[in-house]
């Protein structure tokens, strides 16, 4: 598939290599004649790789031109139990590779001792070492003159760095060890240039938390710290923007990184600290945020941004996970509108935001439709998953109008994949770069049609692979069969009407990245909080306090860095969830006790608590009696009042009441919005009624007449027994003996006087005296109030 050249209309460098091979294999023929009376062949043994392994550490200049130098260094290292002596490091140039398989196989066996590389350079082109002690490494570098390579024809020709020595084991000249690679040689300018697109992604995990501080600048929470490291110098997000600045690429950014960064520039943002507290971030890691962002705005000026969707939202997860369950795709149209807006503030430029990009360029029908509900007309696929059907002999354009209105831009998946894995090691990562330019070449020289291929690598690249993947964008740019190309041109190009339109079907998705997908349990966690959230701030005065945080928040967890981190997405699913429920249940009912009702009607009042820092309205409160027979609310089984109450405030609302007959009554007060949704918990209690009946008034009536009656009767008993004392001249007169007190011959007005107190006497007015009449209502006391409650009447 794409393998050989376009016979008809083939470039001269093409057409040579089939006159080239069609020549080999006549010459060829009578020797496979001959071989053909012979016994079977034997099975070809397994690759194997020799006792010393040999590191390729750089190949300099990368694609080397006429007249250049090629300088090759490395190590080689004995890692076999002999001593090897009368060493020497050699270079080797094999045959031209004409297909892009070929170079499949050189790069899968580039240590097998057993598949030759050519002849050695020889002369004086070698280093050589006296012996190789077991477990040593030793450095070699060589350099030769490209025009002592005898190199033909531009192309790709097979390159090696041998080992070659003796063991007492085996002591003759052998070959050892082997390490082989790919030299592009271009000598002149390509009749036709392929138009290279390479993606460069600026994305990162999630870092910011729903939380928020309570000022006015909303100071926000991180999950932690790793964002600072990514961003210092040597740091992963720090060596994209170096490296990207002076490379002729597409800027494909995740506008939360940008939010995320701009708020750490700020120096307000806040790290968890021990229990619910939070800790300042480091002063220093706000200068690190800024100086990284005027290096992006400088990086980007002038060069096409691509903002995905806020969060970059995994497509395939909501495809195949999501779309089932109600309002999710409206958090890709919410993101994808946000994303434009964010990243003009921040680096002020205008993304292009017509570009959905599925985790590793895999689609089906339902991702098709998921990345363009929200309004992308591009789908960035890849080669392994939209493959060619029509045994095309080269590698169509990236261009591919699959119906709808839309078009898949189809990444090479060769050169897509180039710098996966391990590349620390400078020997991975110069292979990576010498394979990626090798299949770059072929593919140009597979015919003389103009076609433009995109390049989108892994989403978060480390540093190391940041490093090879700079590299080898500089050794394009600096070739002779690429142009540099943005992506908007790259899909606006004409399509090969030979290439596949044809979508696969959704068995053919990849089991292993549907094994990594949100379930649907995130999705439903999810539509349940925007829920609360749709509940919540109906109630406030200022939405976008909590709408902005808590909507970003929601993005974030649709994110495609939880891919492989389960447990991780959980918990911030879990965490988003309950601070929303925390900041909800800051408007809440005040529970009640036992309330105590006496008489036909009374007042019961219910306390609504703000603990937010903004006011709440578009509330109301109702009171609901569960025995309306006994006790009506408002004159009715229930009665609702409107709520507005101020930030860090109560407020009590009463409610009319009246009894009908005595007993206990449950009584419900509930919070609902205006749209009659219900807010918050319910506060349940009772009201005990002992309402005072007519004939009860009656009876306490009387009995206060007949005391009233009797004390007259008492007085005027008195008054005429002290006139007939006074009309006798009994004692008592001036002059007597003082009356003793329970003398029956004393005066009777006397008892009705009151004793003069002494002048010295102290708290005159606090004593009470026998005479003084009860109170109306008991003292007040200052120990806590009993399980009821009076209410006001």
């Amino acid at each position: 598939m794409a393998e050989a050249a376009d016979f008809q209309g083939t470039s001269a460098s093409p057409a040579r290599r089939w006159l080239r091979r069609t020549g080999a294999l006549l010459a060829a023929a009578p020797v496979l004649a001959g071989l053909l009376q012979l016994p079977a062949a034997a099975p070809a043994q397994a690759a194997s790789s020799g006792p010393v392994s040999v590191a390729l550490d750089s190949l300099s200049p990368t694609a080397p031109a006429d007249g250049d130098t090629l300088t090759v260094s490395g190590t080689v290292t004995n890692n076999g139990k002999q001593t090897v002596t009368g060493a020497h490091v050699g270079l080797r140039v094999g045959p031209m590779l004409d297909t892009r398989s070929e170079i499949d196989t050189v790069a899968q066996h580039s240590d097998d001792l057993q598949a030759g590389t050519g002849s050695e350079v020889g002369g004086k082109y070698e280093e050589k070492f006296a012996k190789l002690s077991p477990g040593v490494a030793e450095h070699f570098s060589i350099s030769v003159p490209v025009n002592k390579l005898d190199l033909g024809d531009g192309g790709v020709y097979e390159f090696g760095v041998s080992l070659s020595g003796q063991t007492a084991a085996q002591p003759w000249e052998q070959v050892l060890g082997m390490k082989r690679t790919f030299l592009p040689w271009q000598p002149s300018e390509a009749d036709t240039r392929t138009n290279t697109t390479f993606l460069w992604p600026l994305i990162s995990t999630v870092h910011m938390t729903a939380k928020t501080g309570a000022g006015e600048l909303q100071t926000p929470v991180f999950l932690n710290d790793d964002l600072a490291k990514e961003l210092a110098p040597g740091g992963r997000l720090a060596q994209m923007v170096d490296l990207g600045k002076d490379l002729d690429v597409t800027w494909v950014i995740d506008p939360d990184l940008l939010a995320s960064v701009d708020a750490m520039a700020t120096g307000n943002y806040r790290l968890p600290g021990d229990g619910d507290n939070t800790t300042r971030g480091p002063k220093e890691h706000q200068a690190i945020a800024k100086q990284w962002l005027a290096n992006l705005q400088k990086a980007v000026a002038g060069k096409e941004v691509v903002a995905l969707p806020f969060g970059d939202p995994d497509l395939a997860s909501l495809a195949h996970n999501g779309t089932s369950v109600t309002g999710s795709l409206s958090h890709l149209k919410d993101a994808t509108d946000v994303a434009a807006i964010t990243v003009k503030t921040v680096l002020h430029v205008t993304p292009t935001t017509d570009f959905a990009w599925p985790v590793e360029g895999a689609v089906d029908p339902s991702i098709m439709k998921v990345a363009t509900s929200a309004g992308a007309d591009h789908v960035i696929a890849r080669s392994d998953s939209l493959q060619e059907t029509a045994g095309l002999p080269y590698t169509p354009s990236a261009a591919r109008p699959v119906g709808g209105g839309t078009t898949a831009v189809v990444s090479d998946a060769r050169l897509s994949t180039a710098f996966k894995g391990d590349l620390t090691k400078a020997g991975s990562a110069t292979l990576a770069v010498q394979e990626f330019l090798a299949q770059s070449l072929e593919v140009n020289a597979q015919t003389d049609k103009q076609r433009s291929i995109v390049v989108a690598p892994q989403r978060t690249p480390t540093a190391s692979q940041a490093q090879a993947m700079a590299e080898a964008v500089k050794a394009l740019e600096g070739g002779n069969w690429s142009e540099s190309q943005d992506l908007s041109a790259a899909a606006k190009d004409k399509p090969d009407p030979n290439a596949t339109t044809r979508i696969p079907s959704g068995s053919a998705y990849p089991s292993s990245l549907r094994s990594q997908e949100l379930p649907r349990t995130a999705f439903e966690q999810i539509a349940r909080t925007q829920d609360k959230l749709d509940s919540f701030q109906v109630i406030l005065s200022d939405q976008s306090r909590v709408v902005t945080p808590f909507g970003r928040a929601i993005n974030r967890e649709m994110s495609t860095s939880w891919r492989g981190r389960n447990t991780e997405a959980d918990s911030y699913r879990d965490g988003v969830e309950r601070w929303l429920d925390d900041l909800a249940d800051q408007v809440k009912l005040i529970d009640k006790s036992e309330t105590k009702l006496s008489g036909r009607s009374a007042t019961i009042p219910v306390t609504v608590q703000n603990n937010l820092v903004q006011p709440v309205g578009h509330l109301v409160l109702r009171l609901t009696s569960t025995m309306p027979t006994r006790l009506k609310i408002g004159g009715k089984a229930y009665y609702e009042q409107p709520v507005e109450i101020s930030g860090g405030h109560s407020q009590s609302v009463k409610f009319t009441t009246s009894a009908n007959a005595n007993g206990r009554v449950t009584v419900i007060a509930q919070l609902y919005t205006q749209d009659g949704q219900k807010y918050g918990d319910a506060v349940t209690f009772d009201v005990k009624v002992t309402e005072i009946t007519p004939t009860v008034m009656l009876v306490i009536g009387g009995g206060v007449l007949l005391l009233v009656l009797a004390g007259f009767r008492m007085y005027t008993q008195r008054k005429r027994a002290a006139a007939r004392q006074a009309e006798d001249g009994g004692p008592g007169t001036a002059g007597g003996a003082p009356d003793q007190p329970g003398n029956p011959d004393a005066p009777a007005d006397r008892l009705l006087e009151e004793p003069e107190e002494s002048a010295s006497s102290a708290g005159e007015d606090d004593r009470e005296h026998p005479s003084d009449p009860a109170p109306d209502t008991a003292p007040e006391s200052t120990d806590p109030s009993g399980t009821g409650e009076r209410v006001d009447r």
